[in-house]
């Protein structure tokens, strides 16, 4: 099928009725909560406590993007003309202005004098949300699970959890705020936001063999 913009905007409507708010909502309120948190429990917060909530809510809102790509019509949805790439390319259309907005106030909720590089940290916030979207779009193409993201969720929250406490010191992925700290990981940060983006790009699309005998069954 021929993508115009005719059909883009005939797919809006429905795309964003189809958008899983709560998780969305769910992962943007506890990020929100968690950046609030040196402002309202301490009058002279610190560095690492700053550095640790905006981690916090940043796993917050990737864990709630894991849902993103959840469809419970999958089975009726996969028949229609319109690819899933481009579904799903939609959603994280619309879902990324806000997400966007979303992170620029949570940085706000920091106190200025103990925020930190605000550069380094939205390359993790942006690998992070990249690993989850990619996380769930490799379970849609690898199963035929129609809500895949609490599984996804799950998995997603036990590797973060493994990878602090196993990526060797030296790679800065979880660097403590002292002098330069930033650019410890910034060159591993990067190259885990790549290679998401080319897991994500590559899981995609529907398989060909499998898109075809759904069709022939429908």
């Amino acid at each position: 099928m021929r993508v115009t913009t005719g059909v883009v905007g005939q797919l809006v409507r429905p795309v964003l009725r189809a958008l899983p708010r709560r998780a969305l909502g769910a992962g943007a309120g506890a990020g929100l909560l968690l950046a609030a948190l040196p402002r309202l429990l301490s009058d002279d917060p610190d560095p690492w406590t700053a550095l640790l909530v905006l981690r916090g809510a940043a796993l917050a809102l990737a864990l709630g993007l894991t849902f993103l790509l959840d469809d419970p019509a999958r089975q009726v949805t996969v028949a229609v003309p319109t690819r899933r790439m481009l579904r799903a390319a939609l959603r994280t259309a619309l879902v990324a202005p806000l997400a966007a907005l979303w992170w620029t106030a949570v940085v706000l909720l920091i106190p200025s004098e103990v925020r930190p590089p605000v550069g380094a940290l939205t390359l993790e916030a942006a690998a992070a949300a990249v690993v989850a979207l990619a996380a769930s779009a490799m379970a849609v193409r690898l199963t035929d699970e129609a809500e895949p993201g609490q599984r996804v969720a799950i998995a997603l929250l036990a590797a973060s959890m493994a990878a602090a406490l196993l990526f060797p010191e030296n790679w800065g992925l979880f660097a403590a705020p002292k002098d330069k700290w930033w650019a410890v990981g910034h060159d591993h940060w990067a190259f885990v936001l790549a290679g998401a983006a080319v897991v994500w790009a590559a899981c995609g699309p529907e398989p060909v063999k499998r898109r075809r005998l759904r069709l022939t069954a429908s």
